[in-house]
């Protein structure tokens, strides 16, 4: 055992037992510790032949009998506690009048001890609160709280694990509120605010001491701490903690934004669970995001309907697209996604040309027929290499029977391509998020609706969602559902205030319901860029490819701000991966002139954003990028008729109304570029990164350098940190470069530009 802190330096009087005294069953062996939490005894457990440590209540609460009651209910509920981050408590005794409680001997250094013997790394700083949270995450599904959470009541085992120390006597020693000899004293600077001001404490003290510790492990020095006691009270209670770049170089924007969370002083803005902090400390783990190299591959197509009425359409692409959703919880499958998937609905290819479109190697096909409430449904899955029917089968049943048919045909793929399951995946593929049949109808119906992204569409899913909520209340799906709903409707221009805080707030709702759900984590992110926070975007767009790394939304997010913050390499892995999962997507081709373009790789992304505009001419996207980037190479003949097409087909569209500010802007008519900007346009335009920086290149080009400069200025405010694409690559911003207010905007960008991490 390491030898106790002498952090209280008070003076007690112990009584001190002789080597060889037996104490129950115990031969105490040698005196190891003592301090204002108790005296620690060496000795060795004659029944069981092993070596044991035994911690006494110290003397001068032994006279309590109230403390004593407590100690030994305390530390029997501790004893139930079974986990490797927590010292075991053998047994709970008494002897001469002292209770005590005899405990694992481990051999070891405290880690006070190890973080002053050497600078520890970032890597196992993070390691070290991940086990630490892992032991309180335990306790506190027990309802049992540490509160005296420090360096020198956590002990590093000979194999470098932490396990914590001292359960429970916090309480017993002064109960819940703060007194003289009260369990924080000596380690003041440890103590939350609910503690220093004597409230009755809960979990999120042991959440905030934590914090504590973690800045001191990265410092070296506490964050509240003071030359008295009072002052260091008072600093917990009324100041804020230096940052940590003032003490050490180099520590993420992640990192601090988690210890400045748990050390939030309204316990109602803090962690609110120790799990929610264990989720974003092994998020940021390690530095990048691990994406899954899998050997097997699939896609699945849409699903034949073949009812009597052909009016089952929404229910077999809502089946389709629930069996890719169980097959994508498989780590070591790779499965096409939903909107390639969907590209070959009503195909008359060949399954081998199919495969080979997408690059997989399997394909599951199949049909359903749905009369009233009775149910037939047919797949097949085929191995396209050689056109072999590896496994087909046929269901029959009532509606009700629905989620066993899918989660049956799910199982049946991964036996015939023998795939091993982990737990979590044999979870993931039984849970169902929707269990209630009508509710599970308008979920898909809504969905249908919501892919088509038209305002009338996307007002007939709100319905549908709202329906089905009603059947059956609170759920993460169904409200991360609402929120792409709304955020669609930004995304298509329609009512942006009003309908970016309702995506917002249907997200919250659904992380309220499961803080861990990818799709609300990732929306979250794509709402924070248009709030102006790439660094947020980026913390929970990471969060949700831990969860799920085939998170499209996600996936793409983190395309979308390594552009917008000029790191285009770090994007790569994320953009080929995406191009993996969704070969046919339109974001697929779309994204990769994105990348081109924010590069400055502007004959790049004429190529890429050609090929977008032959596959996809229609989408208000396709035409503006593609005439964004002919303008950008002067070819204006072939850029104008686009736009003035875009104007016809999507008069209210937002890029339709950017098209129409660029054609009159490159025409240097003036008075129609201010009359399309209109005071709807400009809101819109002003809460959108890359529209901003359109306008402001649009309007350098016409020599209208305060409302140019008033546009970079507002993209750069909402996170466009590209600082080499502003500084020198992007060819519209030229006029400007000159002046020394663009020069002063450079110097920050330059900064926050070389301090972003992604």
């Amino acid at each position: 055992m390491p030898q106790e802190n002498q952090e209280d330096d008070r003076t007690r009087s112990y009584m001190v037992f002789a080597k060889g005294t037996i104490v129950g069953h115990y031969r105490l062996i040698e005196k190891i510790g003592a301090g204002g939490m108790g005296e620690v005894y060496l000795a060795e457990d004659i029944e069981l032949d092993r070596k044991v440590a035994l911690k006494f209540l110290p003397s001068h609460l032994c006279q309590d009998e109230e403390c004593r009651k407590r100690f030994k209910r305390e530390t029997q509920a501790v004893a139930k506690l079974n986990h490797p981050n927590i010292i075991t408590i053998h047994e709970v005794a008494e002897y001469q009048g002292r209770p005590f409680f005899a405990m694992e001997l481990v051999e070891g250094k405290s880690l006070r001890e190890l973080a002053a013997n050497k600078d520890l790394s970032l890597e196992r700083i993070i390691e070290l609160a991940i086990q630490i949270c892992d032991g309180l995450s335990a306790a506190h599904e027990k309802k049992v709280v540490h509160r005296d959470i420090k360096p020198s009541n956590i002990v590093i085992d000979s194999d470098g694990r932490p396990k914590l120390l001292d359960f429970g006597l916090a309480a017993v020693q002064g109960s819940e509120h703060l007194t003289r000899t009260g369990s924080t004293l000596g380690t003041a600077g440890y103590m939350s605010p609910e503690q220093a001001k004597g409230e009755v404490v809960d979990h999120r003290t042991d959440i905030w001491s934590l914090g504590v510790v973690m800045y001191e492990m990265l410092t070296g020095r506490l964050p509240f701490k003071r030359n008295h006691e009072q002052a260091t009270i008072y600093a917990i209670l009324n100041e804020e903690p230096e940052p940590l770049g003032s003490f050490r170089s180099g520590i993420p924007q992640y990192f601090e934004q988690i210890i400045h969370k748990a050390l939030e002083k309204d316990r109602s803005r803090r962690y609110q669970n120790i799990q929610l902090l264990l989720q974003d400390l092994k998020t940021y783990s390690s530095t990048s995001v691990t994406l899954p190299q899998q050997e097997e591959s699939i896609v699945v197509l849409p699903f034949d309907d073949i009812s009597p009425g052909k009016d089952q359409e929404y229910f077999s692409d809502g089946l389709t697209e629930e069996i890719i959703t169980d097959l994508s919880q498989i780590r070591d499958l790779l499965v096409i996604s939903r909107s390639s998937a969907m590209t070959f609905k009503g195909t008359k290819k060949k399954i081998r040309e199919i495969a080979k479109e997408v690059n997989v190697r399997y394909v599951l096909e199949g049909s359903v027929r749905k009369a009233g409430n009775n149910l037939r449904i047919t797949a097949q899955l085929i191995d396209a290499a050689n056109d072999f029917h590896l496994w087909a089968e046929k269901y029959k049943g009532t509606l009700d029977d629905v989620f066993d048919i899918q989660e049956k045909v799910s199982r049946s793929i991964v036996e015939a391509l023998k795939l091993k399951l982990s737990p979590e995946e044999n979870k993931a593929i039984a849970e169902r998020p929707i269990d209630n049949v009508p509710a599970y109808e308008c979920y898909l119906k809504a969905y249908r609706e919501i892919w088509k992204c038209t305002e009338d569409a996307l007002d007939r899913a709100l319905k549908y969602l709202e329906n089905s909520l009603k059947i059956i209340g609170d759920n993460a799906q169904l409200y991360s559902g609402m929120a792409l709903a709304y955020w669609n409707l930004v995304n298509i221009g329609i009512r942006h205030e009003d309908y970016i805080v309702k995506a917002e707030e249907y997200v919250k709702k659904a992380l309220s319901v499961n803080p861990e759900y990818p799709t609300a984590l990732a929306l979250l992110g794509w709402i924070d860029i248009l709030q102006g926070n790439p660094t947020e975007m980026v913390y929970h767009l990471r969060r949700a490819l831990t969860i799920n790394p085939d998170e499209t939304l996600s996936l793409t997010g983190i395309t979308v701000v390594c552009e917008f913050v000029g790191k285009i390499s770090a994007a790569v892995p994320f953009l080929e991966r995406f191009v993996q999962i969704d070969p046919l997507d339109f974001g697929a081709a779309w994204f990769q002139g994105s990348q081109h373009f924010y590069d400055g790789r502007y004959d790049d992304a004429l190529q890429a954003w050609r090929k977008c505009y032959e596959l996809h001419s229609e989408n208000p996207f396709s035409q503006f990028y593609y005439a964004l980037i002919l303008s950008y190479h002067n070819q204006l003949n072939e850029a104008f008729p686009i736009i003035d097409h875009s104007a016809k087909v999507n008069p209210n569209h937002i890029l339709t109304k950017l098209g129409l500010v660029l054609k009159y802007g490159l025409q240097g008519e003036k008075e129609k570029t201010f009359q399309e900007m209109t005071p709807d346009f400009r809101k819109t335009c002003q809460r959108d990164t890359t529209y901003s920086h359109h306008l402001a290149g649009i309007f350098a080009l016409q020599d209208e350098k305060d409302e140019a400069f008033k546009w970079l200025e507002i993209a750069v405010g909402r996170g466009f940190l590209n600082y080499p694409l502003l500084s020198q690559k992007d060819p519209w911003l030229e006029s400007i470069r000159g002046e020394e207010r663009f020069k002063k905007l450079m110097e920050r960008v330059k900064r926050e530009w070389e301090e972003f991490e992604v």
